[in-house]
């Protein structure tokens, strides 16, 4: 066995040793010895490659052999430098020359048109032909993030800033650093698919980062780029089908790269504040296709959250004729609230492979996957493959904060912690709540704030609604709940228990289960209309009894889960009895003169009957249908894309007259709804269709009837399939509705054109709604056939004021303000 060894021994450190890799690095400067940042470094003829850092420092590992190294940065001459690696690290410095485009003799037409412009309309025209060339391919990405606060102010909210966001005493530093490895995968016209490798965020050993490599997707062969959060509207690509009435140009010189001639264009906006970029793009001669890119966005425009963002994308060969993004970054400044910040994310991508071969059904829905793996790479890992080093400011930051981390991991610091959020404060318990955690055993118990627990109204007058939830769960998100609740009326005297429970046993595919038993005042409307602390408010101060109330006591029971990708289903069955209730005594004494209403909304003079006692016993489903739903799945569970398609929901209800039931009905409905549909430069669209109708009905009360999401508040619900006017109680149905909501947002398209009004960036809002019933003779409910509103808003952020006009029939009914908050 020994003698065995010994003659495999030489072949084993053979293997290692062409095995083994070694670095090349170095610094890259200019002419003046000043480091160029964020280069771009690929190995000629292939996708592998890397970028330097912000201090122009760079490394990467390959087998010895000899190489063709490409160094590239707009702005500068690419340099192809001839390397040998031996079997030893290689540092190797580089020099790039200032870019020197040299403007050649043209023809300028008779219009004085500079060649610019025939340049970008050949780009133009080969748009299409580059944007559709790739029809699958898959890649290596790697992503880094990199948050800076310059300047902050020294306490918000009471807290010290340098000391929540570990800062210097400057209170300038670091406050996100991240990176992370992912292989991407990509099938024509918009199939994608992303397995994270590896994460690392400063401070978080135990976070999984958010960085995507289709959040960083971008191609200027588009006609429209998009930046979620940025603006709800997208920017014009400088060779947009329609760029010529956007832009104008400029031919700033041509130069050899490789034996490619190469233009570069200046890109100037027309109008200061059309959603345009401005800086250069790069043309390669002949074949017309995007060389790179160096353009930035301005406040001007209508950008948010930010000052400037910068964008540099370069484009290497991934075939003779194809070429894809090599390197891309955003770098970005900003000022919010006195916190002056910079940053950026880079993504380098390498080892393309153009003719891939999926497995059928491998582009499932599921965008991005990470796993529990991703975060368990260790120093030693990242030091090997990392391919951009680390600057000084960001090694001290990791040091730092994963020392820190540590340290705030330890069982004595996270019991102290723990103890000091879970003391009980009178302050915070009146607005927020109260929460005490038990992270050992992953559980807590919550009260609501104080002033959700006590209410004023016309059937209780004061009273109280005590409510405490008990949360327990685990690692996996399955979780355990339950909220008893006790509500007591002082003027009615109407003491009501119950308890609603919760356990989510599937998170990946929404699977839970669900019930509730006892007795509680309910809202007539079961959509909602006023919150408590709204009504009690109203009430006691403006004499408006909105609210209406009824007696329930039910066991109910339910469950809900996804059965196939797209499709949710829930259902629940429940019994229970309900009574109607009555304004108090007592509040006719106290306000005897006053313009309150009774508790029966369909005859506000009155306390008369609205229904009888009666029990029921009813089933109630749901299929809610996603269109290519697409998902990110976690270790910790399932999250869910927005839907680029209409969703459908059918429901169905039946009312079975046994084991006591008093109604018998059946109810169906069918919803169709989208939101924040694209629609370019104009701004995003939302609808809501709603339909059905009460089938073999029987019996049926006010209660159980099909109820409609109104609003006579000042305040508003933004939410699509909410009213601004309609009255609360009197629409209910018990026969058939058709109801349409269309809402759409402009995102500046019309008052950006406004001089002194356009620096608000305010986001003009049109809307409609409709609600129209099936008149039956008897039914308790007015006759109102058609109902519909009109309005128009201004938004900016969380707040919104609209002002609308609401008709019955042909008949003005309402009109005036709403407005919305959304804290």
């Amino acid at each position: 066995m020994k003698k065995l060894l010994l003659l495999l021994l030489p072949f084993t450190i053979l293997n290692a040793a062409f095995g083994q890799q070694f670095s090349i690095s170095g610094k890259i400067t200019d002419e003046q010895g000043k480091p160029v940042p964020f280069t771009s470094i690929y190995l000629k003829n292939t996708t592998k490659g890397t970028s330097a850092n912000d201090r122009g420092l760079y490394e990467f590992r390959v087998n010895p052999g000899t190489y063709d190294v490409i160094y590239r940065y707009v702005g500068f001459k690419e340099k192809v430098e001839h390397l040998v690696v031996g079997n030893s690290n290689l540092q190797h410095d580089v020099v790039l020359d200032k870019e020197i485009y040299q403007l050649k003799e043209v023809s300028i037409s008779g219009s004085g048109e500079d060649p610019a412009y025939a340049i970008i309309r050949k780009a133009i025209g080969k748009r299409k032909q580059y944007l559709n060339e790739l029809k699958a391919y898959s890649c290596d990405v790697y992503i880094k993030g990199v948050q800076k606060l310059l300047s902050a102010p020294k306490k918000i909210l009471g807290r010290d800033v340098q000391k929540v966001l570990q800062l210097d005493s400057n209170r300038k530093g670091i406050i996100y650093l991240s990176e992370s490895e992912s292989h991407f995968n990509f099938e024509a016209p918009d199939k994608v698919k992303e397995v994270m490798v590896s994460s690392k965020i400063a401070g978080r050993n135990n976070a999984f980062s958010f960085n995507r490599a289709s959040d960083l997707q971008l191609t200027f062969y588009k006609d429209l780029i998009v930046f979620d959060g940025l603006s709800n509207r997208g920017f014009i690509s400088p060779i947009a089908d329609n760029a010529l009435f956007y832009y104008r140009y400029k031919l700033l010189g041509t130069d050899v790269v490789n034996g490619q001639t190469v233009d570069k264009i200046q890109v100037i906006p027309r109008r200061e504040f059309d959603p345009v970029f401005r800086g250069n793009i790069y043309i390669v001669d002949g074949s017309w296709r995007i060389y790179s890119v160096d353009l930035r966005l301005t406040k001007n425009s209508q950008i948010n959250f930010v000052d400037t963002l910068n964008l540099s994308q370069q484009y290497i060969p991934v075939t003779p004729k194809i070429w894809q993004p090599a390197f891309v970054q955003y770098s970005f400044r900003g000022k919010v609230f006195g916190f002056k910040f910079d940053g950026y994310f880079i993504g380098i991508y390498k080892n393309y492979d153009v003719k891939p071969n999926f497995p059928k059904n491998f582009f499932n829905g599921e965008v991005m996957k990470i796993t529990k793996e991703v975060n368990k790479k260790d120093s030693v890992y990242w030091n090997q493959n990392r391919p951009v080093p680390l600057s000084a400011e960001e090694k001290y930051n990791y040091k730092f904060k994963d020392d820190t981390s540590g340290r705030k991991q330890s069982k004595p610091y996270l019991d102290s912690v723990e103890k000091a959020n879970n003391h009980f404060k009178i302050l915070p318990f009146l607005i927020a709540g109260y929460t005490k955690r038990d992270r050992y055993n992953y559980a807590s118990i919550s009260f609501p704030a104080l002033y959700r627990q006590i209410h004023y109204n016309t059937v209780e007058g004061f009273a109280v609604n005590l409510k405490a939830t008990y949360t327990k769960s685990n690692e996996y998100r399955q979780a355990f709940s339950i909220t008893p609740n006790i509500r007591y009326g002082f003027a009615n005297k109407l003491l009501s228990l119950n308890a609603e429970a919760s356990y989510r046993y599937d998170p990946i595919n929404q699977g839970r289960i669900f019930g509730k038993i006892g007795s509680d005042v309910l809202d007539l409307n079961n959509l909602g209309t006023q919150s408590l602390l709204i009504n009690s408010l109203g009430t006691l101060l403006y004499d408006q009894n909105y609210l209406k109330l009824y007696r329930s006591e039910v066991a109910m029971f339910g469950a809900q889960r996804e059965v196939a990708r797209g499709i949710l289903l829930t259902g629940q069955l429940e019994y229970a009895s309900h009574r109607q209730l009555y304004n108090t005594a007592l509040l006719n004494k106290i306000n005897q003169d006053n313009d309150l209403t009774s508790n029966n909304p369909l005859n506000p003079a009155a306390e008369t009957q609205l229904f009888p006692k009666y029990q029921s016993l009813i089933f109630s489903g749901s299929a809610l249908f996603t269109f290519n739903q697409q998902y990110t799945t976690r270790p910790d569970g399932r999250f869910y894309e927005p839907s680029k398609y209409p969703q459908v929901k059918l429901n169905y209800r039946k009312a079975f007259s046994v084991l006591g039931g008093d109604e018998s009905f059946d109810y169906g409905s069918v919803n169709v709804f989208q939101n924040r549909i694209r629609l370019g430069l104009y701004g995003y669209s939302s609808f809501l269709i709603s339909a059905g109708k009460f089938f073999s009905k029987k019996e049926i009360y006010y209660p159980d009837y099909r109820h409609f999401l109104g609003n006579q508040s000042l305040t508003f619900n933004p939410q699509i399939g909410s009213f601004h006017f309609l009255d609360y109680y009197p629409y209910s149905t018990n026969t058939g509705y058709l109801e349409g909501h269309y809402e759409h947002n402009f995102s500046g398209f019309l008052l950006n054109k406004v001089p002194f009004i356009r620096r608000f960036k305010l986001e003009e809002i049109a809307g409609a709604s409709y609600l129209t019933q099936s008149p039956v003779a008897g039914s308790i409910t007015k006759a109102y056939t058609s109902y519909s509103e009109f309005y128009i808003g201004l938004q900016r952020l969380i707040f919104r004021v609209d002002y609308g006009i609401a008709y019955n029939a042909e008949k003005k009914v309402h009109q005036g303000f709403r407005i919305y908050y959304g804290f």
